[in-house]
């Protein structure tokens, strides 16, 4: 594992830690943290540690035109009760995605400083939210960063039944049209794998994003 420096430069992933963790220190500013996802390294680490680099083996994805709607999601999205937006309400997304990891593990990755790092990304253009509205009401959203034809998923909220997998569903539906080839959702789980997540060995992945990455 590597002690990042200034200036900073990532070591090559194929020297990294079997589970993955890369690099320690460094900074979340945007240039840093592009720099990162651009060789499928992303931050992830417990408020009060040093910031903590990562790239799991193997790598869980998605591919746009392999996404899964189930039959009872098709029945969600024709009934139309849940509103579709693209980066309404940043702020509120990432807030409810901090709130739901601290309800669920009594603490949360997402600390203020990662709150404020992601805010300034998305000033600048590179990520990205997708909400469910019930009336004017935010019920479920994801944000990521967007590099190229990549999409980096970071975190997901829903506060009723099938919110955040409508979002997902609809964004995931949208980026395929915009030609995104590539959904980098870092771990699995059997959310995401129920809707088409796979998992792909890390030199796939690295493979893929010198491709997409552009």
């Amino acid at each position: 594992m590597t002690i990042l420096d200034f200036p900073i430069q990532f070591p090559s992933v194929g020297i990294m830690d079997e589970d993955g963790l890369i690099a320690l220190g460094g900074n979340l500013l945007p240039a840093t943290l592009l720099l990162a996802y651009r060789q499928g390294i992303f931050p992830w680490y417990n408020d009060g540690e040093p910031i903590l680099w990562w790239c799991p083996n193997p790598r869980c994805v998605l591919f746009p035109h392999q996404l899964k709607v189930s039959k009872s999601m098709q029945v969600v999205i024709r009934k139309n009760d849940f509103r579709f937006s693209v980066n309404e309400a940043f702020d509120a997304v990432i807030n409810q995605c901090k709130i739901i990891n601290q309800k669920k593990h009594e603490g949360t990755w997402i600390t203020d400083d990662i709150t404020l790092a992601y805010t300034q990304l998305y000033l600048l253009g590179h990520a990205h939210s997708a909400e469910a509205w019930l009336g004017n009401e935010l019920v479920g959203g994801l944000y990521g960063i967007l590099i190229g034809k990549v999409f980096f998923g970071e975190s997901m909220f829903s506060k009723v039944s099938n919110a955040s997998k409508f979002a997902f569903i609809r964004y995931m539906q949208l980026l395929q049209i915009q030609g995104i080839q590539l959904i980098d959702c870092q771990m699995p789980t059997n959310h995401l794998q129920s809707l088409g997540a796979v998992m792909i060995q890390r030199t796939t992945f690295i493979e893929l994003l010198n491709e997409y990455c552009c």
